[in-house]
């Protein structure tokens, strides 16, 4: 055994290391490059996003208001049925069908209130209106009036708009059994029941639509209001599996994804009762929002909303469950 040399073995120890920093260049310009592919899919994902939601805002929300409303009456039928149509969104909406020339059926439990809407209507718009007083959280007991009532009619809109919400956050297991089955049967029943109703006529004609208005706590849990945004979930994937259902039928399903509405808000904020540009009167809103009947089956019928969704896609789950009964609270003492 001969022992190599001390130049020998500096040499060696020189290749190795020049070895050594070639194969991690190699590996760090690999890495680098395979960034550089992630990075362009990301960002070409981020610009798709981005001009697709661009073009569903225009399309949805600014073409069909170019080329003005569509006979309501001759596209999907002479009578509409508005549940909830004493105040708030259900009477404002009720009134834009009633410029578009379709004659009403106005349910709700408050009669007084009822009755004089039904009649500004009727005097305003020189339609046909009728009444249906009724209450849908007595279940069952609230319909067979209501179906007495719609015999015979050509129904050719439905609008679910009846809902209950909890006045204040408040857990889930304070909440009495009659709450309970206050929410089944307002916010869950009564729009199973109206499309249960009106369905075999739209699908006998081959024409129709149905308006289930549910809200954004059905995007994403909302804690302390657990009964109130899991009820509008139902009510958002009942609308989505109805369309797969009755679209080939001609029968045009929307689920209406609205905001804060004023005043409807008024019990939780002083600030939300306030209108601005993200939270708009009623009529505002339901002017915004029909014009969305036929152009897009799942929208939050108001483009501000629109915005406000866009941008909620970016808010983790854990900080929405977080931040929202804490908005809550603070509202309550604004």
């Amino acid at each position: 055994m001969f022992p190599f040399p001390d130049n020998l073995l500096a040499m060696a120890a020189v290749d190795s290391f020049s070895l050594l920093m070639r194969e991690i260049g190699r590996s760090y310009h690999y890495c680098m490059e395979m960034l550089a592919v992630v990075g362009a899919f990301y960002t070409s994902k981020v610009c798709i996003t981005i001009l697709s939601d661009t073009y569903v805002l225009i399309r949805v929300h600014f073409v069909p208001r170019i080329f003005g409303r569509p006979d309501l009456s001759k596209r999907y039928g002479k009578w509409a049925v508005v549940t909830g149509a004493a105040s708030g969104i259900g009477l404002s909406y009720a009134k834009e069908l009633a410029s578009c020339g379709v004659d009403l059926i106005l349910i709700s439990r408050n009669r007084d209130e009822l009755e004089a809407s039904a009649k500004e209507i009727m005097e305003t718009y020189n339609i046909s209106t009728m009444t249906v007083v009724t209450d849908f959280s007595r279940g069952r007991e609230a319909y067979p009036v209501i179906k007495k009532v719609l015999e015979g009619k050509e129904i050719g809109v439905l609008v679910n708009n009846v809902g209950l919400l909890n006045p204040l956050p408040d857990s889930f297991t304070n909440l009495t059994e009659a709450q309970i089955w206050e929410f089944i049967n307002v916010n869950i029943g009564a729009a199973n029941m109206m499309a249960h109703l009106v369905l075999p006529g739209m699908v006998h004609r081959k024409k129709g639509a149905i308006v289930n208005i549910s809200s954004i706590s059905c995007c994403y849990p909302c804690p302390r209001y657990t009964a109130y945004s899991a009820s509008k979930t139902y009510l958002d994937h009942f609308s989505r599996s109805l369309h797969y259902e009755y679209a080939s039928q001609g029968i045009f399903i929307q689920s209406l994804i609205p905001f804060f509405v004023c005043p409807n808000v008024t019990k939780l904020s002083s600030n939300l009762s306030k209108m601005s540009f993200f939270v708009p009167s009623p009529d505002e809103y339901a002017c915004h929002a029909i014009t969305t009947l036929g152009v897009s089956r799942r929208t939050t019928g108001y483009w501000p909303h629109t915005l406000l969704m866009i941008l909620a896609r970016f808010v983790p789950e854990w900080f929405w469950a977080w931040m929202i009964p804490r908005i809550k609270y603070c509202q309550k003492s604004l």
